[in-house]
């Protein structure tokens, strides 16, 4: 695996010169200040190259940008409603720029109107560190009694609405506006966040949209671009849904294997492929992620590696994110299907046997709890999850020994 260091850029609390020194091979990253379905220019396209090879006292830093995390998918898109056929036309002519600046893989998400998904962006843990959290109760409320969606109790179980009243007759209006502040957030690093009126705009936009229409208008949306991809040489790599299932009444379809494997079946190209991420998927007992990277690996185009701890067995329920050999996830396991599948790549004369991945999110702890970095991206928290998934990687990908402990 090359290992990657997610930037949101200058502002980022986490510098050029910090990831040259956890070791990081190259950087993933984004031109988040462009509002979504706007083309990425080549002008800023280059900025971005040139503030990643850059350390602050102007020396080269060695690093790459070797994944663009995201090139996101406009409402409009998913929607098929307004601009959506001159935002794909503008999603091609970025594509193209970003091929042109020697980008390779670029990964995107298919979630509507809300991107990750969580009720705390700092809940505590035993040790005192930090981390997100989606509580079911939570959230339940924010739909129920913060946003008033019509219909909304409908959707949860009659444990679930009782709790999620019992929590909202205990906030007072301050709790409640950071709940809101928490579930509309949006990308990380992104400028765009929304407020409760427009996300019942997008609600009522979307409409009677069911699962099989967004499906299909995805797969409208992959037809109309994997074209220009494989012209490009470009590998495109859906993340799935964060939570996978379903949220507010609206349809995700890249929740399960199932799903992915109807995706990339429905538009059958080698360009077509599959962000991995352990924690999202993760946070489905029913998913198998070992096993999904057996089955699914030669479309594996990059890899987010982090942890989750379920609260229940439920297939909806409350997880937070734990340290990365601590959770549900079994990632010495899934590290092992990794390992095995870049050896197949290998062995096939594959140009992409070495699939870029990156320590996904991390507990706040020590100095991280001072800093207040973008939820989910300590700078200490990461490096620790780094140094655990790198030693682990290393064990497996040893010329002697790691040979043995695949074969079992």
């Amino acid at each position: 695996m090359r290992q990657t260091w997610r930037w949101f850029g200058p502002h980022d609390l986490t510098s050029i010169d910090d990831i040259t020194q956890v070791g990081a091979q190259g950087v993933v990253s984004a031109l988040h200040h462009i509002a979504n379905g706007v083309v990425w220019s080549p002008e800023e396209i280059a900025k971005r190259h040139q503030e990643i090879q850059t350390r602050k006292d102007g020396s080269p830093s060695g690093l790459t940008w070797d994944v663009v995390e995201s090139l996101p998918v406009s409402e409009d898109i998913k929607k098929q409603k307004n601009d959506w056929r001159q935002h794909i036309e503008n999603y091609k002519v970025s594509m193209k720029n970003l091929a042109d600046s020697g980008m390779e893989v670029i990964c995107y998400n298919f979630m509507p109107v809300l991107d990750w998904t969580r009720t705390d962006l700092r809940w505590t843990v035993g040790n005192g560190a930090s981390c997100m959290r989606f509580d079911i109760a939570d959230f339940a409320a924010f739909d129920i009694h913060v946003l008033e969606r019509p219909g909304a109790g409908a959707d949860y179980t009659n444990a679930i609405a009782d709790a999620a009243a019992e929590r909202f007759a205990g906030m007072d209006d301050a709790t409640k506006k950071q709940l809101a502040r928490n579930v509309t957030m949006g990308l990380p690093g992104s400028t765009e966040s929304m407020t409760l009126e427009d996300v019942r705009a997008h609600l009522a936009e979307y409409g009677a949209i069911s699962r099989e229409r967004l499906r299909a208008n995805f797969v409208d949306f992959l037809e109309a671009v994997m074209p220009t991809a494989e012209d490009l040489g470009l590998r495109l790599c859906c993340h799935p849904d964060d939570p996978p299932f379903a949220l507010l009444g609206l349809p995700r379809v890249m929740s399960t294997e199932e799903d992915y494997r109807y995706i990339l079946g429905a538009v059958d190209s080698p360009a077509n492929g599959m962000t991995l991420c352990s924690g999202s998927l993760g946070a489905r007992p029913d998913n198998d992620l070992p096993g999904m990277m057996e089955r699914l690996g030669d479309r594996v185009h990059f890899l987010h590696l982090r942890n989750v701890k379920r609260d229940t067995a439920d297939v909806v329920g409350s997880f937070y994110e734990s340290e990365h050999l601590g959770g549900d996830v079994d990632m010495v396991k899934l590290i092992a299907a990794i390992v095995r599948e870049e050896r197949r790549r290998r062995d096939a004369g594959r140009a992409d046997h070495t699939i870029p991945m990156r320590p996904d999110h991390g507990q706040d702890i020590l100095d991280d709890l001072n800093r207040r970095s973008q939820p989910g991206y300590p700078t200490i928290g990461r490096m620790k999850g780094l140094a655990e998934l790198r030693g682990v990687m290393t064990a497996f990908e040893h010329a002697e020994l790691g040979l043995a402990a695949l074969a079992r």
